[in-house]
């Protein structure tokens, strides 16, 4: 599988990553077999990147993917952990994970972006992964914690990277300005990029492709499939967006992304990979996967050719930003 390497740090990831959220249980469950074997599915397919969180399954994700991870020689592949949700005991306890995640509520998620708590949180995911780093960590989701969290956090993170303690640091949003503000303002790497850079919308153009483009920094693109909207030839009915019912005008734009693509016998799937990757400073799409067929579905769809005709086309149609680079 291509690689690519993270700007400023020698770092080189594969194209597509494994994200590990489903691991945790986000929405139903995952037996620990499937769990592994979906690892084993990605590694044998050359899937040398991993991305996890303490708040995926709170710690679940991490030590389902640490034991995976065990049997393969830990210089090969790059993996990545977030700090900001520190999991402490859950004194009010109701059996069950009240954020998306099918799991027992032992402990719980609290914010914390100081110092301590962002090294109390990587001690705790090492201890969860089984391992004795991390090579990128993230910030996760500052914004949503008070709007100067990322800016207070970014010294500490940079910190453990001068120290050698971890290889790159960077932020997790879902939030296109708060990436930009972080990568222009700090020293931070990179930026994880929830559904803001993908073939439905691109306005991510203005404001963190532009700072990672000039200041020579990266960014993962997650969420390429914008809730589902994407993830299948032609939209549902009842397809959702933001993790909300789409609104007719966004089903129609897919729709219409989808008539072009059939032209050039391209799936919307395929194209949604492929559109990210065209960017010079996107060097990875990390898609969730849950189990060992849809690791092997991700890897066809990303292994799919898609023409740079289709997205001329696409830009003609004016369903594509003239200005969004195609290769």
């Amino acid at each position: 599988m291509d690689e690519r390497t993270l700007a400023r740090t020698g770092l080189r990831v594969t194209e597509l990553g494994f994200g590990a959220a489903s691991l945790g249980n986000l929405f139903r469950e995952t037996t620990d077999a499937e769990a592994e074997a979906a690892v084993d599915a990605a590694w044998a397919l050359g899937i040398r990147y991993f991305d996890t969180a303490p708040h995926y399954g709170l710690g679940l994700s991490e030590r389902r993917i640490g034991r995976a991870l065990r049997k393969y020689p830990r210089d090969e592949y790059v993996i990545s952990t977030k700090v900001g949700r520190l999991l402490v005991p859950n004194e009010h306890k109701t059996g069950r994970d009240n954020d998306g995640f099918i799991v027992p509520d032992d402990v719980v998620r609290q914010w914390d972006f100081s110092r301590d708590g962002v090294r109390r949180s990587l001690d705790a995911s090492l201890d969860r992964l089984g391992l004795d780093r991390v090579d990128i960590l993230y910030a996760h989701d500052p914004d949503q914690a008070d709007p100067d969290a990322g800016i207070r956090v970014a010294p500490f993170l940079v910190e453990l990277r001068e120290q050698g303690v971890v290889n790159a640091v960077g932020v997790g949003t879902n939030s296109g300005r708060e990436a930009a503000r972080l990568l222009s303002r700090t020293d931070l790497d990179l930026a994880m990029l929830a559904g803001r850079y993908t073939l439905l919308e691109q306005d991510s153009l203005d404001d963190a492709l532009r700072v990672a483009s000039s200041m020579d920094k990266s960014v993962v693109a997650v969420g390429v499939f914008n809730s589902g909207l994407l993830a299948t030839d032609v939209p549902a009915s009842d397809a959702r967006y933001e993790y909300q019912p789409a609104e007719a005008r966004l089903i129609a734009r897919v729709e219409a992304i989808a008539d072009v693509c059939s032209r050039f016998g391209v799936t919307v799937p395929q194209a949604a990979i492929a559109f990210p990757l065209c960017h010079p400073s996107v060097v990875n799409v990390t898609l969730g996967m849950r189990n060992a067929a849809q690791v092997h579905r991700n890897a066809e769809l990303y292994n799919a050719t898609v023409p740079r005709e289709l997205w001329i086309e696409l830009r003609a149609a004016g369903l594509l930003r003239g200005d969004a680079p195609v290769g």
